[in-house]
């Protein structure tokens, strides 16, 4: 099919030019006594991203379950309790992670397509009395449903009854594109992947971890070696890795850290919000459809999750978009499968590469019989963004 095509998941999102150039380099030696400069170029620029002064950026070959692994293991022994709540497929993955790993879970069980319950959380933390949970588990951005938490309250509810477990925050469709503030909230690990916010193609795990989760990783006893945090510090320290390191993705993760520093972090954020709220002004006002954001204090800027009507499948609606127009849309997973499409609008993009989405989901709509005006979605998102 002539043309690009539209690539409009939540992840993996468009690799821009300058990275592709980036990632183009011939293999080095990674021990060389030059190599470091690279390393530190790169822990040094997440250290912006994260916003934090104190916290330790670490990079691991992998995918960012890599990293939910990694947090699991490091900061936990064996049968201890973590808190976490369900309201979407990747909460639900890393409660059944915890569980495939040994741990102990208590599930605040939420309905998919609100966020975050915090009350729920804060009464749990409370009848918690002996302080038998260790970890307090949060999706920032549940990219199954399109919902965004709230993860300064989770901390508030936790402090303000003197909780002492770790929090750890799942940012991987949010970081670098939704604001998170990792010393602020006082989050000991945050989760994140390379093929998101950051622009790269998908293959490294990107983690932050707090000095307390560091030092409660000495004492902890669960079996780990690649995802150890305390072989990848020490050996980071000195510019290195403890194993061989995705070299070309670090030069693009380089690159990636000098565009979000040129365009300006809150620059990014409001881009993100700006081009979300065109979005939903399409799937609201034009076409005349629910999210499934059950509230607006809910609304994800990364990722917008379309209900299609009773009796219309949403999978029609992805195969006709990808097969006719060359647009990849995001399909429902797990309980919300068929009942919906996922637009997904975070990295490298700006309204008229948007605009192209939302016309090749409305003309795959139209295709498959569902009733919706011909160009409402495509206008209401242009008056949004040109009036905002």
């Amino acid at each position: 099919m002539a043309g690009r095509n539209f690539l409009f998941v939540p992840g993996p999102t468009n690799v821009p030019d300058r990275i592709l150039r980036a990632m183009s380099v011939a293999a080095e030696d990674h021990r060389s006594p030059d190599f470091p400069r690279l390393t530190q170029a790169c822990l040094e620029g997440l250290k912006t991203v994260f916003k934090t002064t104190v916290g330790h950026p670490i990079l691991f070959p992998s995918s960012g379950t890599g990293c939910w692994e990694a947090a699991l293991t490091n900061c936990l022994s064996p049968g201890e309790k973590v808190l976490i709540a369900r309201f979407g497929q990747f909460s639900h993955l890393w409660a059944d992670m915890c569980r495939r790993l040994g741990f102990e879970v208590e599930i605040l069980e939420t309905p998919w397509g609100e966020g975050a319950p915090i009350d729920r959380y804060l009464s749990a933390l409370e009848a918690d009395r002996q302080h038998t949970i260790k970890a307090v588990l949060v999706c920032q951005n549940e990219t199954a449903t399109g919902v965004a938490s709230d993860v300064a309250a989770v901390r508030r509810a936790m402090d303000s009854i003197q909780h002492p477990a770790l929090l750890f925050v799942d940012a991987v469709s949010a970081l670098a594109s939704i604001d998170f503030r990792m010393d602020e909230w006082a989050v000991d690990v945050c989760i994140s992947g390379s093929q998101k916010g950051l622009m790269l193609p998908a293959g490294l795990g990107v983690v932050c971890v707090s000095q307390k989760a560091l030092e409660t990783a000495k004492r902890t006893t669960s079996r780990r070696c690649y995802f150890d945090f305390g072989d990848m510090v020490a050996a980071n320290a000195s510019g290195y890795f403890p194993y061989t390191p995705s070299l070309q993705m670090m030069y693009a993760l380089r690159e990636s850290l000098g565009m979000l520093a040129e365009e300006g972090l809150e620059n990014v954020f409001r881009r993100h919000r700006y081009l979300a709220g065109g979005a939903r002004a399409a799937v609201m006002q034009g076409w005349k459809l629910k999210l499934c954001a059950a509230d607006s204090k809910w609304y994800s800027d990364t990722v917008t999750a379309v209900l299609v009507p009773p009796g219309v499948d949403a999978a029609a609606v992805i195969t006709r978009a990808y097969t006719r127009y060359n647009l990849s849309l995001g399909a429902g997973l797990s309980k919300v499968a068929g009942k919906l499409f996922r637009i997904g609008h975070l990295g490298d993009l700006n309204e008229l590469m948007l605009l192209g989405a939302l016309a090749g989901s409305e003309m795959a709509m139209l295709d498959i019989g569902m009733n919706i005006e011909p160009g409402s979605g495509v206008a209401a998102a242009q008056s949004y963004w040109r009036n905002s």
